[in-house]
């Protein structure tokens, strides 16, 4: 296997905790053209946490200076071909962070896998892609990347702020953005105060990431040229649907029908199960055991799934029943109670802990604890700021008697709530 002159080979992984900018996303490319698999990480992570995920997926390199970003930038151009994707790092039930790992591609799987995405979207060279999330979300990393390959260019104004954001709609005028209710819900509330810009640039507004409510929808739509709003539902491990703003009118509350290449099943448990062709398979990072729990062979092939409930019409459309489980979804960000909860248990002060989400008109939710022991909620927020990146945080420490569990042990969530 070939060492370039950075001393990285393909196959190897180097880890991301920068900002996101142009240049992020310059050596993400340069990257993944070579083989060499990027992974993105939140920079915020605490020394807690990146032992924790770094030391399973064992990087060649760990960059957290953005000035080393120019050394990875070796040189891509559109038309190159990614021979993977990022290893983005997603939490589970067992709050165990772990790899999403596609592996070196051989060239005509790289290509199936980018030209769908390609067609899909509608990429071109006339495409100005406006960033609003993390760079190291898969959603805004994806839209970045398939642009710049069509040709096009990127504006990263940098953290999420309204008034920076309507400045590069005014001075660039993008065609694309993905965004997360959250941000809609900002961006509406400053646009109402201070004015509205020329929105007309927009060919595309895909959102995802949490449920939408009804009433930002429907003032999505009616804010962006007609035809220019889609929702798509997914998770770091793979796409399930895409969903125009036309078909939700018609079908309030639906995420839409498999995205092409796909095939949706929901079992008789309500569990929602994807096939995809085998390029776009995955599999959990030195996990062989998870990796198979999320795999299941049906007669249309290999499905996977991420634990969400739903049900398909007679036509195919997807409405969810419910998250994951035990899922908080937090201003678009994911947070998985048991990685909280195995950060507070280890306070000496607490004996017991549950994490679970509140309703926020805000975020959509907010993260809550309550626990059972001695510790100062002033002392354990402390703590949870030592080892906790900001999303996964409690708001709100609550101390209990008892945490109210089943007969088997289950916490009672809903009743915390």
């Amino acid at each position: 296997m070939t060492t370039d002159p950075d001393g990285l080979r393909a196959g190897d992984r180097v880890a991301l905790l920068v900002p996101g900018s142009p240049a992020y996303v310059d050596a993400v490319l340069s990257l993944l053209v070579r083989g060499i698999l990027p992974i993105p990480l939140d920079p915020r992570l605490t020394e807690h946490e990146r032992h924790g995920i770094l030391s399973d997926l064992d990087p060649a390199r760990v960059v957290t200076d953005p000035g080393e970003l120019a050394g990875l930038a070796t040189g891509w151009a559109p038309g190159d071909v990614p021979l993977g994707r990022p290893v983005h790092v997603t939490s589970g039930t067992t709050g165990a962070p772990k790899g999403v790992y596609s592996g070196v591609l051989d060239p005509d799987a790289a290509r199936l896998l980018l030209e769908e995405e390609r067609e899909l979207w509608g990429f071109s060279a006339s495409d100005v892609n406006l960033v609003l999330s993390p760079l190291y979300h898969s959603a805004p990393l994806r839209f970045a990347i398939g642009t710049l390959l069509a040709g096009g260019r990127i504006v990263v104004p940098g953290t999420f702020d309204p008034a920076a954001v309507t400045a590069a709609i005014e001075r660039d005028k993008p065609t694309t953005m993905f965004c997360v209710p959250a941000h809609l819900q900002r961006l509406f509330e400053h646009w109402d105060a201070t004015g509205w810009p020329d929105l007309t640039s927009f060919r595309l507004v895909a959102h995802a990431g949490a449920p939408c409510p009804d009433h930002l929808k429907r003032r999505l739509i009616e804010a962006f040229p007609a035809g220019s709003t889609w929702e798509f539902y997914g998770a770091t491990e793979g796409q399930f649907t895409a969903c125009p703003s036309e078909d939700w009118l018609q079908r309030p509350g639906t995420i839409g029908r498999a995205r092409p290449g796909r095939s949706l099943l929901v079992d008789e448990d309500g569990l929602i199960w994807c096939t995809v062709p085998e390029h776009a398979r995955f599999s959990y990072f030195n996990a062989p055991g998870k990796t198979a729990a999320a795999w299941r062979r049906t007669e249309h092939g290999d499905a996977f799934t991420v634990g969400d409930l739903g049900r398909l019409d007679a036509d195919g459309y997807l409405y969810l029943d419910g998250r994951r489980e035990d899922l908080i979804i937090t201003g678009g960000v994911n947070v998985y109670p048991a990685e909280v909860e195995n950060a507070l248990a280890e306070h000496p002060g607490v004996t017991d802990v549950a994490v679970y989400g509140v309703e926020d008109d805000r975020w959509g939710q907010r993260v809550c604890a309550a626990y059972v022991g001695t510790a100062d909620p002033g002392d354990l927020d402390r703590w949870a700021r030592d080892r906790l990146s900001p999303p996964k945080r409690p708001k709100q420490f609550l101390t209990v008697d008892a945490i109210p569990r089943t007969l088997t042990g289950k916490i009672l969530r809903r009743r915390l709530r």
